[in-house]
């Protein structure tokens, strides 16, 4: 049994962009500010964790969780 990497996507305090958090990325966090940063920070957070299971939680300003995403993790090399 694998186990399973939680990621955290919080708005930056300084109000441009989010942060994708966690203890499996390789510096503990990204920052992403583009038009489409929440969007794209699931995809990084799925990509990340490929091959584990994976709990992505979005949260809005107030500290409260708006969105939750659920990854299987089954990448399979060819």
């Amino acid at each position: 049994m694998q186990p399973t990497h939680v990621y955290e996507i919080r708005p930056r305090e300084d109000k441009r962009g989010v942060d994708l958090i966690s203890g499996v990325l390789p510096f503990g966090s990204l920052w992403y500010a583009e038009p489409n940063a929440v969007s794209n920070a699931i995809f990084d957070a799925k990509f990340f964790s490929r091959s584990h299971p994976a709990v992505i939680r979005v949260y809005d300003e107030a500290d409260n969780v708006i969105e939750t995403h659920k990854h299987a993790g089954k990448f399979k090399e060819a």
